[in-house]
């Protein structure tokens, strides 16, 4: 391998020579903290929807029947901690076969069904 530039005003030429086991040792250094970190990133990766809030997310609208939209939201919101996963809850319970959604006047009223 040659690796031919500058560092500052001082020009580099450099020539690197390994034999067929290092290069192969050398291969087998990087490929490890890849693969470390490979296992990492899909160890870290969460689940869609904590299965606690979806539980309490539920529970909400079964206890008061039926609920309005915004006033639903809110209650999630609370519940997830942040808007974007109150939102994320929201969305499932509109797909959620225990759930029946309706067009209010103004907005959307969810229904307990079971």
């Amino acid at each position: 391998m040659r690796i031919r530039g500058q560092i500052g005003d001082w020009p580099v030429d450099l020539t690197i020579e390994l034999a067929p086991e290092e290069w192969a040792q050398l291969g087998r250094q990087v490929e490890a903290p890849v693969l470390a970190q490979a296992a990492e990133t899909a160890t870290v990766a969460a689940p869609r929807q904590d299965d606690g809030q979806w539980t309490a997310a539920r529970e909400v609208l079964r206890l008061a029947g039926q609920m309005g939209g915004p006033e639903l939201l809110d209650r999630l919101e609370g519940l997830a901690g942040s808007t974007a996963a109150g939102k994320r809850l929201l969305v499932r319970l509109r797909h959620s076969s225990e759930v029946k959604v309706e067009s209010g006047v103004d907005a959307p009223v969810y229904h307990w069904v079971g």
